[in-house]
């Protein structure tokens, strides 16, 4: 590991204005990622700022949004009884991440910035886009199974590892941040992660020194009928080969309102608009569940060694559909 310089930020004012005056500096809250990336070589800030001690671990239920915070560990998040209840999915999606462990020390704000889990990306001895722009990428040409086949360009083909914001941007979430100027945004969470296109090491639209804050997810009846689905090589500790989120609206059997997610299979969160939009007015049933699953997955690309996955994420969804059909709420 490199050596590096490290403050403990007071509050998140200071973070902010530490970090904007160092382009070479990282947050630090949990450090399940980050710890690791530079014990490896993959990043080597010459800063760090402490954020693990700022006041923003509350969970707070208002009478239309939810509002967690930065902060907030995973595990924290995954048993809150108000989260199980009314968003049984993003409770399902933690607790099949990581460890016990590790829950109990990734943040929110951690698991929305958490890098991918290429093996390229994780070799400083390959060529790796994201890691070093215009170097290439050996995932493309490489064993490539764990890859992305949606959102992917000739650039760039990792997949996005977090089952937490697979749920979140189904829940349409919205991340809150402060600015170095001391402004704040908003900014769903559906358009926060980028797709690699030309610049993969560009992941984020957040700029230098901004600050996740916490996040919103607003209360909506329909997300109590929800469910996530992970499917991997083994039952635990281990990265989703394809997952979904989903939450159904019925009327007996005819679905009034539908919300899909996939993990595992894109470069980012990946939200389903048009299996949205296919299971309106439709009843419930394997038909349906299929054409929506078709549609998430119409743009798919597979490379050599992950054309698996489009079937398999196809089957996923329709398996997390059929048992959030079955629930009682």
């Amino acid at each position: 590991m490199k050596p590096f310089q490290y403050h403990q930020a007071a509050g998140p004012r200071e973070a902010v204005f530490a970090a904007a005056q160092n382009p070479g500096a990282m947050f630090l809250a949990g450090g399940t990622t980050l710890v690791d990336l530079m014990k490896i070589e993959v990043l080597t800030p010459d800063s760090i700022i402490g954020v693990n001690n700022l006041p923003l671990a509350e969970i707070e239920v208002g009478t239309e949004t939810v509002r967690v915070g930065a902060n907030v560990r995973n595990s924290q998040l995954a048993w809150h009884p108000f989260i199980r209840e009314w968003f049984p999915v993003l409770s399902e999606a933690l607790l099949s991440g990581a460890t016990t462990q590790l829950r109990n020390m990734a943040t929110v704000a951690g698991n929305i910035m958490q890098r991918t889990r290429c093996a390229y990306f994780r070799n400083v001895h390959t060529a790796c886009n994201r890691r070093q722009p215009a170097s290439g990428c050996d995932a493309i040409s490489g064993f490539n199974r764990t890859h992305a086949v949606l959102g992917t360009s000739e650039h760039c083909i990792a997949t996005h590892p977090s089952d937490m914001c697979v749920a979140m941007v189904m829940l349409d979430a919205q991340i809150h941040t402060l600015r170095p100027d001391g402004t704040t945004s908003s900014i769903p969470l559906a358009e926060f992660h980028k797709l690699p296109g030309d610049t993969p090491q560009i992941e984020t639209v957040l700029e230098r020194g901004e600050l996740i804050t916490h996040v919103t997810l607003p209360r909506l009846a329909m997300t109590r009928r929800s469910h996530y689905l992970k499917v991997r090589d083994r039952a635990s500790y281990e990265f989703a080969l394809a997952s979904a989120a989903v939450a159904l609206d019925l009327d007996g059997d005819v679905i009034r309102g539908a919300r899909l997610a996939v993990g595992g299979i894109a470069t980012k969160p990946w939200r389903c608009w048009e299996s949205e939009r296919i299971l309106l007015g439709h009843r419930a049933d394997g038909d349906a569940f299929r054409d929506a699953a078709e549609a998430a997955l119409a743009g798919a690309i597979g490379r050599q060694h992950n054309q698996f996955k489009i079937e398999l994420a196809k089957r996923t969804l329709v398996r997390a559909l059929t048992t959030a059909r079955e629930l009682t709420v």
